[in-house]
C-alpha cells in the first residue's frame, strides 16, 4: 500500500509499503533492514516519495504502482530521479529454488529452468550456470528493481544503487536475515 504524507500524523507511525509527498516541504521516512528504501524524486515539481521493497514488494509490482502516481502528478520519466539505499546483496540473500522461481515469473515475468548437477560435493541446482549448494539461490533485489525501472521507462542515468549490503556491514547497518534482530535503519527524502 502507497499513501500520501499528508495522511500520516505527525508522532506518528504509518503502516505502509510507501509514501508519496503531496505537499511542498514534506519529510518522509521509511524503516527497513535488509529490505531496499527506494527513493523518488521529481526535479522539476519536487514531488518526492519513498518504498520499503523486499522480495514482496517486487513481485506486486509496488515500483510500477509508485510510478503511476507519479504519472498524475504530470512527472515525465525524465525528470523522475531514483536512488535505492543499502539492502542485502545477493551474495547474502539465499532462497531455495520454489521461492526463486516463484519471485522470477512474478517480478520479471520470466520462467527459469534448473536442472540438477552432480558435483564432486553432491546434488545441487545450477541457475545461469551458477551451482549453487544445499539447494539455495542467489536472489539480487537491487537488480530486479533495476529492471523494474528500467521497464517504466526512467532513464538509467536517473537511477543510482548502493552498493552497500546490510547483511556485511553489521556495524553500520542492521540485518534482521544476519542476527534475527527487530531493529531497523531509518531512511530519508526531503522535499
Amino acid at each position: 500500500m502507497i499513501v500520501l504524507g499528508s495522511h500520516s500524523q505527525k508522532g506518528t507511525k504509518t503502516y505502509a509499503d510507501g509514501l508519496i509527498g503531496n505537499k511542498s516541504n514534506q519529510n518522509l521516512w521509511v524503516y527497513t533492514a535488509d529490505c531496499m528504501p527506494i527513493f523518488f524524486a521529481d526535479k522539476r515539481t519536487r514531488n518526492v516519495a519513498t518504498l520499503h521493497c523486499g522480495r514482496k514488494g517486487l513481485e506486486k509490482k509496488i515500483i510500477k504502482n509508485l510510478v503511476k502516481i507519479f504519472d498524475t502528478f504530470g512527472t515525465s520519466r525524465d525528470d523522475l530521479l531514483v536512488a535505492i539505499g543499502p539492502a542485502i546483496s545477493k551474495e547474502h540473500y539465499l532462497v531455495d529454488k520454489m521461492t526463486l522461481k516463484e519471485f522470477y515469473r512474478m517480478a520479471e515475468n520470466k520462467n527459469i529452468t534448473f536442472k540438477l548437477t552432480k558435483t564432486k560435493k553432491g546434488l545441487c541446482f545450477s541457475d545461469s550456470n551458477h551451482f549453487r549448494e544445499q539447494n539455495l539461490n542467489q536472489l539480487d533485489l537491487k537488480r530486479s528493481a533495476y529492471r523494474q525501472l528500467l521497464n517504466e521507462n526512467i532513464p538509467h542515468t536517473n537511477i543510482d544503487i548502493s552498493n552497500l549490503c546490510t547483511y556485511k556491514f553489521n556495524n553500520e547497518f542492521n540485518s534482521w536475515r544476519r542476527s534475527k534482530t527487530s531493529s531497523r535503519q531509518w531512511n530519508l527524502i526531503c522535499s
